[in-house]
């Protein structure tokens, strides 16, 4: 129980949304940098480390955690000319590390080490592309969790930086031009001193950056002022003829597409998909022919190819046909393509000629995820990742000329796999439909309905939720506890169907889906609602918020992550404004009522008794801003405060952190520490 909450401040703020007032007492702790909301936070901060401080499980938890985070892990492998790059950890790093070798069992070294940019491990390679010649690497920078990216190039010979510095980037990584001394790059309008964590990123435009030359001489290429959502991701073909420009609206389902012919003088930029109805991703191209993954006509996937010579839609040509499991993703290579393809929330890899023909299908290890990393299309193989729930990342080369698989990197672990199993269920959701959910444990459990649960989930923008391996879900199963992962609607997991059944209008059903997977653990015994927690982050910290409004009864605890919590403004920060193609906007009176309905800020009532809260977020937060989840708080508190509810309503509030990418190891360790803590406790797993 926590004694006393700090004091927040209710305001007189009253909004009017088509004709329906809705109050906003708290709207000051938006303005994360106010004196006001610092002395919150730091008083809400005590008030979380007073509580977990009397865990004493905590150091345990802490120690454990540490020892199953030190082990050696991969995140990418890929070729750069005749060299292969690739990010590891060696175990408790703050930070991959960069390393180039000269063959796939060559001699490697270090060609960028963000640990020893600050002594915190605060600085973090978001991104990296290496020229297609091998000789230059684009890398981007951020600080302290921020999306903003500065851009650097180095030579990957020698280690050397170059003196050019590319500010104000964000999302979408840069794409070297033919001559492999200029690259391409979205930026955004310089925010205005002191806000560049929280005003909205809109008028993107896109840049053609020359080595050797600053910032501020930069060419134009792109822009469409009209539009100030729409963001462009550039890419050129590797025959070096073409720049194509991925049009991002907002609608995670569907693009646009443009391109340039950079033989022509000057080039002009062609609208080669210019209605919004699919999404269109480009593989590559033979001459004007180019292949595209795309939801046209196949919500499941199918890849196509058209002529830009002879665009028009009666010139398409099919060349894999949309089947039964949807398309993840896919790579043109050497005259192959290889599929990776969506089976009940796992993946597998198909390979095929240009022709359609099938050639086979690519043997995994077992079921888990599957990434494909960068290649050319010259390039006679393609590098992937495999993830399982209690596997972590092996590295694998494909062989497209044989189609076989060969690991060229794997981790040496601290635990033993096989004392864990994984197994997958299909529940009825409220309307019927069949959504599968992931159960993983300890071997030999007994279903008496007393197992320590965790059940997470997503729902949403397209983002299909895959077995991954995370050391915390590890100590939490050998604590005893079930980890159940469910794949809701909003998700990609059976295609672009399953996305619309989720987004817009239909929010509700990603909702009622995760409701039915509480209440299917509940009654199949694997736990019962004292020892049911729920977890998510970003969008999936609002599910979380949105179902312990309507449920509250169902559940043991609750762990929101970095939400958007406010479904009113959440368009009015940073990249919000890009999110209203998935959930609509409260500017817009057909999509406001649905938006009021679920918001997790305006649907906690006062009088209701909610279980145990530990809510999450980050002071440099600048993609979900941290104010979503201070107002969620300081509504929450007041709510259980009023009713004198023992359960406490809890918010942990880390500095020098963002939403989650480029966190330091040292940060995870401490959060989940917390998070273990926080279960242990109000679950009752001592008892």
């Amino acid at each position: 129980m926590v004694a006393k909450y700090p004091v927040a401040r209710k305001a007189g703020q009253v909004d009017d949304y088509h004709g329906t007032k809705v109050a906003d007492p708290y709207r000051w702790l938006e303005d994360t940098d106010s004196a006001e909301t610092a002395v919150w936070v730091a008083a809400e901060n005590k008030v979380t480390q007073d509580y977990l401080s009397k865990t004493p499980q905590r150091s345990r938890f802490k120690d454990r955690l540490t020892t199953l985070y030190n082990y050696e892990r991969y995140r990418r492998f890929e070729k750069a000319g005749q060299r292969y790059l690739f990010l590891r950890n060696d175990g408790l790093q703050n930070q991959n590390v960069l390393y180039v070798a000269d063959g796939l069992t060559g001699k490697e070294r270090v060609l960028l080490d963000p640990n020893t940019l600050r002594a915190d491990g605060t600085a973090a390679l978001s991104e990296h592309v290496p020229s297609m010649d091998g000789r230059l690497l684009a890398y981007g920078l951020a600080d302290a969790g921020s999306d903003w990216c500065e851009w650097h190039v180095r030579n990957i010979e020698t280690g050397q930086d170059l003196p050019d510095v590319i500010r104000w980037n964000k999302f979408i990584p840069a794409a070297w031009a033919a001559d492999q001394r200029s690259f391409y790059y979205l930026k955004f309008p310089e925010p205005k001193p002191g806000q560049a964590l929280r005003d909205a990123n809109r008028f993107s435009e896109l840049y053609l950056h020359k080595l050797g030359e600053p910032q501020s001489s930069d060419a134009l290429i792109y822009e469409r002022p009209d539009q100030p959502e729409w963001m462009f991701a550039p890419g050129v073909t590797d025959d070096g003829r073409y720049l194509l420009i991925f049009i991002q609206t907002g609608d995670f389902g569907k693009n646009l597409l443009a391109y340039q012919d950079l033989h022509a003088k000057p080039p002009k930029t062609v609208d080669l998909i210019h209605d919004l109805t699919a999404a269109y991703a480009p593989l590559g191209n033979h001459g004007t022919v180019f292949y595209f993954q795309t939801t046209d006509h196949a919500a499941n996937g199918r890849i196509i190819a058209i002529d830009v010579g002879k665009p028009a839609r009666e010139n398409w040509r099919e060349v894999v046909p949309e089947q039964k499991d949807a398309i993840a993703s896919a790579q043109l290579v050497n005259d192959r393509i290889v599929v990776s393809y969506m089976k009940d929330a796992a993946n597998r890899l198909a390979v095929y000629a240009l022709d359609g023909g099938r050639a086979q299908d690519v043997p995994l290890p077992g079921v888990g995820a599957v990434e494909l990393f960068p290649a050319h299309q010259n390039d006679k193989e393609v590098f992937f990742a495999f993830t399982g729930f209690t596997s972590p990342r092996m590295m694998y080369r494909l062989d497209t000329g044989t189609s076989k698989a060969a690991a060229v990197r794997q981790s040496k672990l601290s635990f033993d796999p096989a004392q864990f199993e994984t197994k997958q269920v299909f529940y009825p959701s409220k309307d019927g439909t069949k959504i599968p959910m992931s159960l993983v444990y300890r071997k030999g459990i007994k279903l008496d309905g007393r197992n320590p649960t965790v059940l997470y989930g997503y729902g949403g923008f397209n983002v299909s939720v895959v077995p991954q391996f995370d050391p915390w879900t590890i100590a939490w199963m050998e604590m005893g506890g079930v980890y159940a992962s469910a794949n809701l609607r909003g998700g990609a997991e059976y295609g672009e169907d399953w996305h619309e059944a989720g987004k817009g209008d239909k929010k509700q059903n990603v909702f009622d889906d995760f409701i039915a997977a509480g209440e299917w653990l509940i009654a199949n015994h694997y736990t019962s609602t004292p020892r049911l927690a729920i977890y998510g982050g970003s969008n999936g910290g609002l599910l979380v918020g949105a179902v312990l409004n309507q449920r509250p009864d169902l559940f043991g605890a609750a762990m929101p992550a970095v939400g958007v919590m406010d479904m009113l403004r959440f368009q009015k920060f940073t990249i919000g404004a890009a999110w209203t193609g998935e959930y609509g906007s409260s500017g817009n009176a057909k999509d406001f009522p649905v938006l009021y309905r679920y918001s997790p800020l305006h649907n906690i009532r006062p009088g209701t008794h909610y279980p145990p809260v530990l809510i999450t977020t980050s002071d440099h937060d600048d993609r979900v801003v941290p104010g979503h989840s201070f107002k969620y708080a300081a509504t929450l508190q007041a709510a259980q405060a009023a009713q004198g509810s023992p359960a406490p309503i809890l918010i942990r509030i880390e500095t020098r952190a963002g939403h989650g990418a480029g966190k330091p190891t040292t940060k995870i360790i401490d959060e989940y520490a917390d998070r273990l803590a926080f279960l242990t406790r109000e679950l009752k797993m001592d008892q």
